[in-house]
């Protein structure tokens, strides 16, 4: 079993990050609950076979969630 060392707190981050490798997620383009992790940043949803660039341990960052509110902003004022 691979596991984390040295501190509960790293303990922790790592079992949330695993826990979010392994959960399946709502597909943007179709909508079922059917995307999965196919490689690192890699997402592909079982149900359309669309394949999708995202996090490392979940579909969506951070970041990603601000390219993508500024992009729909840029968008709604030109």
């Amino acid at each position: 079993m691979q596991t984390a060392r040295f501190g509960a707190s790293i303990r922790k981050l790592h079992d949330s990050a695993i826990k979010d490798k392994k959960k399946s997620y709502e597909c943007p383009k179709c909508g079922k609950i059917k995307v999965v992790r196919k490689g690192n940043a890699l997402w592909m949803c079982k149900g359309c076979k669309s394949t999708f660039a995202g996090g490392a341990y979940s579909f969506t960052t951070e970041a990603g969630e601000l390219s993508r509110r500024l992009a729909a902003d840029y968008a709604k004022s030109s």
